[in-house]
């Protein structure tokens, strides 16, 4: 876990989601395995209760709230996208936007589809997993 703290750090990715804590007025706290959270982050975008940048998991609740063993597989969700900015570095946002596009046009879901956040883990994540392709809905119509 140390490895992608240290790698976040380098590829830039952690700064730029501190940035957004401090410019949105989110307070920061230590979670677990190397990971900041954000708390109290009050913009209405993006719509999901957390999202991630680097090595902080920026939520509109507080770290409490995401620590609670009750949201242990949403922490661990988040967490996963930590280990893919590592990876990634900052080439995570246009890839991920890519994969929502993809997402969307295939299903109209922007997560279902999206392969890091299947990697991530759909369900924990708050994302539909039964959702069909498009094209299948439109053909089963067709021949009615």
């Amino acid at each position: 876990m140390r490895a992608r703290t240290v790698l976040t750090a380098i590829n830039g990715t952690t700064l730029v989601g501190l940035a957004i804590a401090k410019l949105t007025g989110a307070t920061i706290r230590r979670g677990r395995d190397g990971v900041l959270i954000a708390e109290n982050y009050a913009r209405t975008i993006p719509r999901n209760t957390c999202f991630t940048v680097g090595s902080v998991i920026i939520t509109k609740r507080t770290a409490e709230w995401l620590l609670h063993e009750k949201r242990s597989a949403l922490f661990e969700h988040e967490s996963r996208h930590v280990s893919q900015y590592a990876v990634l570095g900052p080439l995570f946002w246009p890839v991920y936007y890519l994969l929502c596009g993809y997402s969307y046009a295939v299903t109209g879901s922007y997560g279902c589809r999206n392969a890091l956040e299947k990697h991530a883990g759909l369900h924990a994540g708050g994302y539909p997993t039964d959702v069909p392709v498009r094209w299948r809905r439109t053909s089963r119509r067709r021949t009615r």
